[in-house]
């Protein structure tokens, strides 16, 4: 770790050169994406578009420009997903001049496993929970209403839903790299987590629309994955393993002094 301090401009220097580069990544995969920014489309909004064909209905768009400005949406939320990894290494390089070398050896496994989560988020957001939330929504047509949802409203609900379950699912890592840099030890973590389960119903609030049930689905993953995260972070506790390589030495020495 370098401890010279850098002035302010050259940190901010730093980090417009870092978004630099994750934003022309994120533009370059919004190029590519839009030229199929229909397939897209259809694939993110399929869970949408099965509930409503229970009632033979469709989305609509009640704008002219509508189709033409989801699909550019479309197209950007693809870019921001597909070039991920390139974020998250560029997050990862502008934080490593604060860094031990042995942390910085650290960038592969954290651009890897910092992109798979957010995948499994999305996956299981997209094939688990939408599909449920879509149904429950849909449930509520009765004599008087008729459900019309228009595709900018539901591209609006699903890339919300996307991105929250995405971000929700890098908390393991989170929780990891608050023990790791003894910012909270890994007993600590686990003694507060009646109070993370109240967090995570809160976030589940806050992140998914208002109905209880999408909330459900959010807070108890998020509740195992931070028992993950402790349970991760107990494995790599820096104290912890402190304290074992100390009693090793301790045991060691005795041992000596017993042979002499």
């Amino acid at each position: 770790m370098d401890d010279r301090p850098l002035p302010i401009t050259d940190h901010l220097a730093e980090l417009r050169r870092r978004l630099a580069w994750a934003l022309g990544a994120i533009a370059i995969g919004t190029l590519l994406s839009f030229n199929f920014a229909e397939q897209i489309f259809g694939f993110l909004l399929a869970p949408a578009t099965e509930a409503l064909s229970t009632k033979n209905s469709h989305l609509q768009a009640i704008a002219p420009t509508e189709i033409f400005f989801t699909y550019i949406k479309c197209a950007i939320l693809s870019g921001f997903i597909l070039t991920l990894p390139v974020s998250f290494w560029q997050l990862w390089a502008f934080v490593a001049p604060g860094l031990y070398d042995n942390e910085r050896r650290a960038i592969l496994p954290f651009v890897i496993l910092s992109s798979a989560l957010f995948a499994g988020g999305a996956i299981f957001g997209y094939s688990v929970v939408f599909p449920i939330v879509f149904q429950f929504f849909n449930s509520w047509d009765n004599e008087w209403v008729v459900s019309a949802w228009t595709m900018k409203e539901v591209f609006s609900l699903t890339t919300r839903l996307f991105l929250a379950f995405g971000i929700a699912f890098e908390l393991p890592l989170f929780v990891f790299f608050l023990a790791i840099t003894r910012i909270v030890s890994a007993r600590q973590l686990f003694a507060g987590t009646p109070y993370a389960i109240v967090v995570m119903f809160v976030l589940g609030a806050l992140l998914t629309p208002p109905d209880f049930v999408s909330q459900v689905l959010l807070a108890g993953p998020l509740i195992v994955l931070y028992l993950a995260g402790v349970a991760v972070a107990w494995i790599f506790d820096p104290e912890r393993r402190k304290a074992r390589s100390d009693a090793r030495m301790a045991e060691s020495a005795v041992a000596n002094r017993d042979e002499s």
